[in-house]
């Protein structure tokens, strides 16, 4: 019988979990090294006791970069067959954390089949999935109905809630004043401005945050503290909103740890280059070191259909610059749900701007593989360089889609017998370099 509430909990207490054991080993960390970090909230384990197939990882800046996968169906785009083809896709890429982001349809079947068979981290926005449960449109909801659904998805065994607790009824004369190019784009937490205004009552997962805290204690469910003001194009970062709010999710962040509740921090959004370390910064500060977890940034607002490319570039620099968590960002980002294809394309741009971050933060082991590749690549060893490739299917795919010609079957079409490997390994060797 477990004697301890949370991860948090179990690390202040000095008990090594079997989650704490696993992220250690994961790691390359001795568990108290870790324990530590979890006992002080600067590295968040999501693991919810209900959560039976989990594979446990760590969230914290001063461990390897994980990447989240949106997923979920739409009224427009509704089969969930599908969705789980993405869920299965997305944990063979390397995904650590899936988010069920469905807004249609009967959601609660499809999230159980998550925390029953998905070894990844699993996370929801239940102020979605709260007019869906109810059937009832946003304003006839009440503060209950809405904390409610918070303990119906912590029961299903989600490791992880995205709730837009800092944005207050403060808020809403600060986006009529301040006059945002994009005003609120966070969907979570327009909807929470929305049913604010519509009802003229304050933000119930503000006003009942204890009760929430109550809830995610009992379940060990971290909480993702949503950055509904995050700005939505470029004019809008780093304002008077964002960091308003930034400074009450710190103040949330404190008390979540008074119950020993997780806690992640959520921010931008779209973020001009040179703001993005500076982002970072604050929120460590502001926040106390709490695990960040960023979409994107996205770093120019005019690549749509190349806003996977986009949120890499700004995933790299806040990566290596204390963000710990990345969301992926899809080729159909601004334009549709994405496809099959879409997820692997944000996936596999994720996994890189991460790992280029942990190279460049030092992570023990991180720059492995990035040497057997080298090796693979002096020596021609083709199969060895797809061994080490992010996604080895596309590699091969496309050197056998262009092959050389057998007398220079060793290299690729690019070269061919130009090739500088093979014209350097010929020489050091004191072999005729034919180049003809």
């Amino acid at each position: 019988m477990r004697n301890y509430t949370t991860q948090m909990d179990a690390a202040r207490k000095g008990i090594v979990t079997p989650e704490i054991e696993i992220v250690a080993k994961k790691e390359n960390m001795t568990t108290e090294a870790l324990m530590k970090l979890v006992a002080e909230g600067k590295v968040a384990i999501c693991a919810n006791k209900n959560h039976t197939s989990l594979d446990p990882e760590g969230v914290g800046s001063m461990l390897r970069t994980k990447i989240n996968v949106n997923l979920g169906v739409s009224r427009d785009c509704k089969d969930y067959n599908i969705e789980m083809e993405k869920v299965m896709s997305a944990v063979n890429l390397g995904a650590e954390a899936i988010m069920d982001l469905s807004s249609h349809g009967n959601t609660q079947p499809f999230r159980q089949k998550l925390t029953h068979e998905c070894p990844a981290m699993i996370g929801t926005v239940p102020v979605y999935d709260s007019v869906i449960h109810y059937q009832r449109d946003l304003a006839t909801l009440t503060a209950q109905d809405f904390i409610n659904v918070v303990r119906l998805h912590a029961e299903d065994g989600v490791d992880f809630v995205t709730l837009h607790c800092g944005i207050t009824r403060k808020t809403i004369e600060q986006i009529k004043k301040h006059k945002r190019k994009m005003n609120i784009v966070s969907r979570g937490g327009s909807l929470v401005f929305a049913w604010m205004c519509m009802t003229g009552e304050e933000n119930p997962f503000y006003e009942h945050y204890d009760e929430i805290l109550d809830i995610c204690e009992e379940y060990d469910v971290t909480i993702s503290l949503g950055d509904a003001c995050r700005p939505g194009c470029l004019a809008d970062a780093t304002d008077v909103c964002q960091i308003e709010e930034l400074v009450r999710l710190g103040e949330l962040t404190k008390r979540a740890w008074d119950h020993n509740v997780q806690v992640m921090v959520e921010g931008p959004g779209h973020v001009p280059l040179d703001q993005v370390a500076a982002n970072m910064k604050v929120q460590q500060s502001i926040c106390m070191g709490a695990p960040f977890y960023v979409l994107g940034p996205l770093v120019t607002d005019i690549a749509p259909g190349y806003d996977h490319i986009t949120s890499a570039i700004g995933g790299a620099v806040a990566a290596m610059n204390g963000a710990a968590f990345l969301c992926y960002v899809t080729p159909a980002e601004h334009l549709a749900l994405p496809n099959v294809d879409d997820v692997k394309q944000g996936i596999i741009a994720s996994k890189i701007a991460a790992h280029a971050a942990d190279i460049a933060k030092g992570v023990p082991g991180a720059r492995d593989i990035d040497d057997k590749m080298a090796e693979a690549r002096q020596k021609l060893d083709w199969d060895a360089q797809y061994a080490c490739a992010l996604d080895p299917e596309t590699a091969k795919a496309i050197r056998d889609s262009r092959s050389p010609e057998d007398d220079h079957s060793d290299t690729c079409s690019m070269c061919g017998k130009f090739c500088a490997v093979r014209s350097m390994n010929k020489a050091l060797a004191g072999e005729y370099i034919d180049i003809l």
